[in-house]
């Protein structure tokens, strides 16, 4: 296995415990993880070819898509959306 694709592994499964962490102690690793993708993407893509990158930013943004969407929200100004409850946040 190439080291791109082994650095993505490990990425998921760093990603996978991360989000066996309470709530309050994702974000530090949450956000290094957030960081390293685009490099991680363009690593793969590099090597492998942009189909491979497109598979891989599929499944960042899968596993990323709440953080991703209240970054989105932020940078285009609007108020980031807020849960009604605790138990909304899924």
């Amino acid at each position: 296995m190439s080291a791109p694709l082994l650095a993505a592994c490990l990425w998921v499964i760093a990603a996978t415990v991360t989000a066996m962490l309470p709530y309050r102690r994702q974000f530090p690793p949450g956000i290094a993880l957030l960081a390293a993708a685009p490099l991680l993407l363009i690593w793969i893509g590099r090597e492998h070819g942009p189909w491979w990158a497109l598979l891989g930013l599929a499944g960042f943004v899968s596993m990323f898509r709440r953080p991703l969407w209240h970054l989105g929200r932020k940078a285009l100004g609007l108020a980031p959306a807020r849960p009604r409850d605790g138990r909304d946040l899924r």
